[in-house]
């Protein structure tokens, strides 16, 4: 990955942190950030786009996969943050000038090139008890995730050339990060994934069998993974 966009990438990080930090004291009187009585059950909804995967996934790859993903969760008594995720993942198409684009091989024995979606859903608890009315929350949480892809891929030295074929992958995940509200209904914060892949692969698949190198969302194929997300979004 690029040192430069990688240096773009902590620094987006480290402003949420910041912001939680440098806050003090929170007015909970007319001039509350929220729109939403304190006291209410339903305190706003928050859509967010995610930046940081998307630029991840292009630098590790070296530009042959893509991922496009945003999110969505409500804000309830303060402290429970009901979370719906939605997003698009695969290999970029292949252009005249560069023929492999989007493909990525496992060994010399495969060629992957697929795309599909995915979702997760799940929950994240603010465990900040100082000021629960704060617009700013620090984020512990689980998700469920799933995706659906197209897969094509080319089987080198043996009987079936090329494959296509669709896939269904399950994962389960431990979240932590945060949301902060850097300007009147404007948010910014990070989130890191810890990735429990459920749909394994079973040792001594026949080579038509095979499962997809990547999985949208998940990432490439191992019984664990990592995912670190940088959003920004617009409370309702």
């Amino acid at each position: 990955m690029p040192k430069k966009l990688l240096i773009i990438i902590i620094v987006a990080w480290a402003i949420p942190l910041a912001a939680i930090a440098k806050e003090k004291v929170v007015k909970t009187d007319s001039t509350h950030t929220h729109a939403h009585h304190a006291d209410s059950i339903y305190q706003g909804t928050n859509i967010k786009l995610d930046l940081g995967a998307t630029a991840l996934t292009l630098g590790t790859t070296k530009a042959h996969l893509q991922h496009y993903e945003i999110a969505v969760n409500c804000r309830l008594k303060n402290r429970f943050y009901p979370t719906l995720e939605v997003g698009y993942a695969g290999s970029l198409p292949a252009t005249t000038n560069d023929p492999t684009r989007g493909t990525i091989t496992l060994g010399d024995s495969i060629a992957y090139r697929g795309q599909g979606g995915f979702f997760r859903v799940g929950c994240d608890l603010n465990p900040l008890k100082k000021h629960p009315e704060s617009p700013h929350a620090l984020l512990i949480g689980l998700r469920l995730g799933t995706s659906i892809q197209s897969v094509q891929h080319t089987l080198l030295n043996t009987q079936y050339s090329l494959l296509t074929t669709t896939s269904a992958d399950c994962w389960g995940e431990i979240v932590a990060g945060c949301q902060v509200e850097v300007c009147k209904g404007f948010t910014m914060g990070w989130m890191g994934r810890f990735k429990c892949l459920f749909t394994r692969q079973a040792e001594g698949l026949p080579a038509n069998e095979y499962k997809p190198i990547y999985i949208p969302g998940f990432g490439r194929r191992d019984n664990i993974a990592w995912g670190l997300d940088y959003y920004i979004g617009v409370n309702f």
